[in-house]
């Protein structure tokens, strides 16, 4: 693997004090900052073991809708992410920002520049009755204690009904010892949603890829090193482009806007590759 420090070294900036990401602010009264709580505390309160075996089912169904990704992603022209406090237009941009930065740094990986693009695609549920609190936002494991790492973990999760359920605050919880983030029930938000439709309409992605669709705002995992008790082998091989892809993800957010309308071409044939025609949605 291409090391992309060598060509991408953001945390530089970071340092520097020009840009600042994730600053989740606990009492702040700045009004971007107010939503992003509020958006946090409606989510603590409802993902629950049983919400996400309910939102399993509904959209497991495939039956909302039927678009092409290019159709899906025009959509996303219209949706601002209400838990993100880095950045506030509209996530189409962000979609080609992150796409072009890998481009740049993994020529030869086709399937990485395509996964840049979709992997916030699962977004669209908001344009079909699912509200921002179950769509965007760092995901978490339910059914197991909910670990230090979380955001707002302190001041949001009072009235989640798992909390005062004994067998879903230990360690372990309902999963045995290394079962595999396979067979674990993720809070349910647009990760989850887009590793779905991928499996339902047979996309030839990569293993990689949809690992990195299904858990790359899993920071709790890929950041903070939490839930590794629930790992499985795979898990652990595959967590290294799980954490590559985050570099892109979050520090792409300051980047100029590509010229969309010019290199959509190119991710055409990405989609026609690796997840062609009308999908079901």
């Amino acid at each position: 693997m291409l090391d992309p420090s060598l060509v991408f070294r953001p945390e530089e900036a970071v340092k520097s004090g020009r840009w600042q990401f994730r600053n989740f602010i606990e009492d702040s009264q700045d009004p971007r900052q107010k939503m992003v709580k509020e958006t946090y505390l409606k989510m603590h309160t409802h993902q629950c073991v049983d919400f996400v075996k309910r939102k399993l089912s509904d959209w497991g169904k495939f039956n909302k809708f039927e678009a092409t990704v290019l159709e899906a992603l025009e959509k996303l022209n219209n949706v601002v992410d209400e838990s993100d406090p880095d950045v506030d237009v509209p996530n189409i941009i962000h979609a080609y920002q992150t796409a072009e930065r890998i481009r740049k740094v993994f020529p030869n990986e086709d399937w990485f520049h395509l996964t840049g693009l979709i992997h916030d695609l699962g977004k669209v549920m908001a344009f079909y009755g699912e509200p921002q609190w179950s769509t965007v936002g760092d995901t978490f494991v339910v059914g197991c204690e909910f670990p230090e790492s979380l955001v707002f973990r302190h001041s949001t999760f009072h009235n989640n009904p798992d909390l005062h359920n004994p067998k879903f605050n230990t360690k372990y919880g309902i999963y045995e010892p290394n079962c595999g983030l396979k067979n674990v029930l993720m809070s349910w938000g647009h990760d989850e949603y887009m590793y779905q439709v991928l499996k339902h309409n047979k996309s030839t992605l990569p293993e990689e890829a949809l690992y990195i669709i299904r858990f790359h705002s899993f920071y709790p995992w890929h950041c903070s090193g939490d839930y590794m008790h629930l790992c499985d082998n795979r898990d652990l091989e595959i967590l290294p482009w799980v954490k590559e892809f985050s570099k892109f993800d979050l520090y792409t957010k300051k980047e100029e806007t590509p010229n969309m309308k010019e290199i959509q071409p190119y991710y055409q044939s990405l989609i026609d590759k690796y997840c062609p025609g009308k999908l079901k949605w």
